[in-house]
């Protein structure tokens, strides 16, 4: 087959038969959803048409691919996956969800290390998906997600290196997702700015409600393993005290867990030193991540995702800790100060893009595209850097070799970002000097 004068995926211009078969590229959304998913799906999928592909939407992530059996039959359009037409593409850029669905379907979940990629029990669920993504006649992947969907792709390109040398080869190509913006290889994500827009107007509200009411707010926010979100809440929302699991040090922590009285206490030097300056009312804003930092006495028993993440919703860290600042505050003064808990971050996840966020989808859904035909690349990210400026990361320069475990990009201890927060917020009398 002739190839269209790239490294890429070869293609079969000689007819012009609209109903001939066109080679095929599979896209799947992984994970929660983030603002700007549908600009990714648009620039690959309307790059990939122009080009002569047919670009495949598996729905709801890797769940058609769970109980894939050869044996029952193929995958089933319309059911399982759509090809992506030029209808579906209009007006899609900037709207709101995931245009092919998503799920947290995790066929990786057995492999714990390399030696599991060789065992055709833990090997399972990604044999299903190599083999229902051959059958489906894809030649290469696009895979969207955060972390576990980057492992996942990591599984599905090392999985392929021990097959026999003449077995059909699926190329897997990375776009990184996540409101949380803690990616290494990336310096922003899509849907973090949304995001971050969203929770902070939400934050201003309060903020309001707290003036009004003579109390103090304790705002959780999505950030399940770094700060990012919280910290970018707390600026754009004018908090006045934010926490991350970065901060996580001197007397808060305990023998690396979090030490909850000492983030009560936290709260409540918060309020003493507001009330030295007149000011009766506050928000604190808090990453969600701070749960996983609890002692194990705290969160034994409570559920597990896919991917062995606990449910954070289900902790509810801001009541839990916004209860224990008005026990301790109390215990303090002798007197009762209103302290609520409340909790922020889904109703952001599908808002309508921010602009940025657009652009940023775009690029990354067009690099994917050009990773495949332009650069003829396999087991790489898509990233961007200066003025959207496409790059290609190695997923061996992302996740660790030996765990298969994805490096974290935490908010640096000493960076201008975490003084940015550090200098906006109400000063502490007992905080170190800064």
């Amino acid at each position: 087959m002739p190839s269209d004068g790239h490294t890429g995926i070869p293609i079969d211009m000689t007819t012009s038969d609209p109903s001939a078969s066109r080679p095929r590229v599979g896209l799947v959304f992984s994970g929660g959803p983030a603002p700007g998913a549908n600009a990714v799906i648009t620039a690959a999928a309307s790059s990939l048409r122009r080009a002569g592909y047919d670009p495949v939407g598996f729905l709801h992530g890797y769940s058609a691919f769970e109980t894939y059996d050869r044996e029952r039959g193929p995958l089933v359009e319309g059911r399982d996956y759509r090809i992506i037409e030029d209808r579906d593409l209009r007006g899609l850029r900037n709207s709101r969800g995931v245009f092919i669905g998503t799920a947290r379907a995790n066929p990786g979940k057995q492999i714990r290390r390399p030696e599991d990629l060789a065992d055709p029990e833990k090997a399972e669920g990604l044999r299903r998906v190599y083999e229902g993504l051959v059958d489906t006649g894809v030649e290469a992947l696009i895979s969207i997600g955060g972390d576990d969907t980057l492992k996942t792709a990591n599984f599905l390109y090392a999985y392929q290196q021990l097959l026999p040398a003449d077995a059909v080869r699926v190329r897997v190509i990375h776009v990184p997702k996540t409101i949380d913006n803690d990616y290494q290889g990336i310096d922003f994500t899509f849907g973090f700015f949304t995001a971050v827009d969203v929770m902070a107007k939400e934050l201003l509200n309060i903020r309001a409600d707290a003036i009004a009411t003579r109390r103090y707010y304790v705002v959780e926010t999505m950030g399940r393993k770094a700060g990012w979100l919280a910290y970018g809440v707390a600026v754009a929302g004018e908090a006045h005290l934010v926490l991350g699991v970065e901060d996580v040090t001197g007397a808060l922590e305990d023998d690396g867990c979090l030490n909850l009285t000492a983030l009560a206490d936290r709260v409540c030097d918060l309020i003493e030193a507001r009330e030295a300056a007149g000011k009766h009312y506050g928000t604190v804003v808090l990453a969600e991540g701070l749960a996983e930092m609890l002692p194990a006495r705290e969160i034994d028993g409570l559920d597990r995702d896919e991917h062995g993440h606990l449910s954070l919703s289900r902790m509810d860290l801001g009541k839990l800790v916004a209860a224990l600042a008005a026990a301790r505050f109390e215990a303090r003064t002798g007197r009762e100060q209103k302290i609520t808990g409340l909790q922020l971050g889904y109703e952001a996840r599908c808002a309508a893009p921010h602009a940025f966020d657009v652009m940023l989808g775009c690029q990354l859904g067009l690099g994917a595209f050009r990773a495949l035909t332009e650069e003829g690349l396999d087991g790489h990210m898509v990233s961007v850097s200066g003025q959207l400026d496409l790059h290609y990361v190695k997923f061996s320069d992302l996740v660790d070799p030996k765990t298969l475990v994805t490096k974290v990009r935490f908010i640096d201890g000493d960076s201008d970002f975490q003084q940015l927060a550090r200098r906006l917020e109400t000063r502490l009398p007992l905080s170190p000097p800064r």
